[in-house]
């Protein structure tokens, strides 16, 4: 698809979810409102829901996201939309579960493919309202010239296009590239410095943008294995490497909410955190903590997909509250739209929703259900209350076979230590019928198989 065409694609779709057509377009002569709010979502990597101070780690010191936390909202029962990198990323950014956009498995340097094409990304529709998009830090949905940020949307790109771990000279990859744009500037990249100067570029694309709305993405490679820390930070937590490198990501925080208030923007900026999947078990102490959640990064236990969230918004969003309701990474894509003044595409199936009301406590949340994936199987369900787990998962490292199934209920039970099948076969049986229909739905149709099966083929 060629950049015109792609341009004439999304505006179609934008058109189309507003209710109109090309031709009918008319000019308004109404008053200009008030300017769009920016958007800044930071999205860090494989950081546990037990990681922040506020979240009951007794050593990790996190004062920057506790601020952000007393000016806005935790959400205890946010989602990552799959246990790992690249689905995880594909569903932020589309609104959509992997297993519709495509992107089911992790992509590696020597995928030659990416983000589907097809598919429409937040900052492409933020574009079409006139937002100057960035994107900083881990991208890791395609490193081909036609996959990368500038072709998805992003006005402006700093940062590694895969995982910090994915320079294995057997396989024949090369060197951690830090790319600007479409352009390599360093090789290999001093990973020590990533956060710092993913900081330092966030900064300066906020100066820049201040003019007009903007969105930005930050994505920082850290707390992803190899762990990196500067100088400055090094060896300062009582937590080791690990500590170190939370404590330095929770000082970048800092830097940008300081920065919006510098410019007077604080006000009109929507700020969201979260993490795009669960800890790294395998990695010992240099994996994080899922608190009282059962399960790791890789897995579809609770600590693999349920994830630390903060949301800022000054006068729109109620400070030093907390929300038990349940929220995904794609309901961010919708309300970040929203608040936009923009509506989803009308053309494909949007599973994310609109959170603002949820957030300000005035709402109780649309999402009802949730989808727990890894490659292309559904290893379990979440519908209201109650999570139902099915047969054995080839990415739960220390998965224990189901006997068929084991019934959960995350509300009295959040750590799935108290199988509740036995008892309550009814839910059992619902649920296995609501799994059925989904998986009947996607069948049906999914645009996106061919890179389902490519992907799957390839391991």
């Amino acid at each position: 698809m060629t950049q015109h065409t792609r341009r004439d694609f999304i505006k179609r779709a934008v058109l189309g979810a507003a209710g109109v057509t090309l031709s009918g377009l008319t000019m308004s002569c109404s008053k200009p409102s008030k300017r769009s709010p920016n958007i800044v979502v930071i999205f860090v990597d494989d950081m546990g829901y037990g990681d922040m101070t506020r979240t009951g780690h007794p050593t990790i010191k996190t004062p920057n996201l506790d601020r952000m936390a007393n000016e806005g909202v935790i959400m205890t029962q946010f989602y990552s939309a799959n246990p790992v990198c690249s689905p995880s990323r594909a569903a932020l950014l589309t609104g959509r579960w992997p297993i519709r956009n495509g992107v089911v498995k992790v992509f590696f340097p020597y995928h030659n493919v990416g983000l589907p094409k097809n598919e429409i990304t937040l900052a492409d529709l933020l574009k079409t309202k006139d937002y100057a998009t960035g994107c900083i830090g881990k991208w890791h949905l395609g490193h081909k010239k036609e996959y990368l940020p500038t072709s998805r949307g992003f006005d402006y790109y700093y940062g590694i296009p895969y995982s910090n771990d994915m320079n294995n000279e057997r396989r024949g990859d090369p060197p951690i590239p830090v790319m600007r744009n479409e352009k390599i500037v360093e090789q290999p990249a001093n990973q020590d410095l990533l956060t710092k100067n993913y900081t330092k570029e966030a900064i300066q694309f906020i100066e820049r943008s201040k003019d007009k709305p903007f969105f930005l993405y930050l994505a920082h490679t850290m707390p992803h294995v190899p762990l990196h820390v500067s100088d400055d930070y090094r060896d300062t937590s009582k937590r080791g490497l690990y500590g170190d490198v939370i404590e330095e990501i929770d000082w970048s925080v800092g830097q940008i909410l300081d920065t919006l208030k510098d410019l007077k923007l604080d006000d009109n900026t929507f700020v969201a955190f979260t993490s795009d999947n669960g800890p790294w078990k395998i990695m010992k102490q240099n994996g994080g903590s899922a608190g009282l959640l059962r399960g790791y990064k890789a897995t579809t236990w609770e600590g693999g997909m349920r994830e630390p969230f903060i949301a800022k918004f000054p006068g729109r969003i109620p400070a030093n509250t907390v929300t038990t309701e349940v929220g995904t990474t794609m309901d961010l894509f919708v309300t970040c739209l929203k608040l936009a003044g923009l509506e989803p595409p009308a053309d494909r199936t949007i599973d994310g929703h609109d959170m603002m009301a949820v957030l300000q406590g005035k709402e109780k949340s649309q999402t009802k259900k949730i989808y727990y994936y890894f490659d292309d199987k559904l290893n379990a369900i979440r519908v209201g209350r109650y999570k139902l787990h099915f047969r054995k998962s080839p990415g739960d490292f220390t998965w224990q076979d189901c006997d068929p199934y084991e019934l959960y209920d995350l509300l009295t039970d959040p750590s799935e230590k108290y199988d509740l099948a036995a008892e309550k076969p009814e839910i059992v049986k619902q649920l296995i019928k609501e799994a059925e229909d989904f998986k009947a739905e996607i069948e049906n149709k999914n645009e996106n198989r061919d890179l389902i099966d490519a992907l799957m083929n390839r391991g």
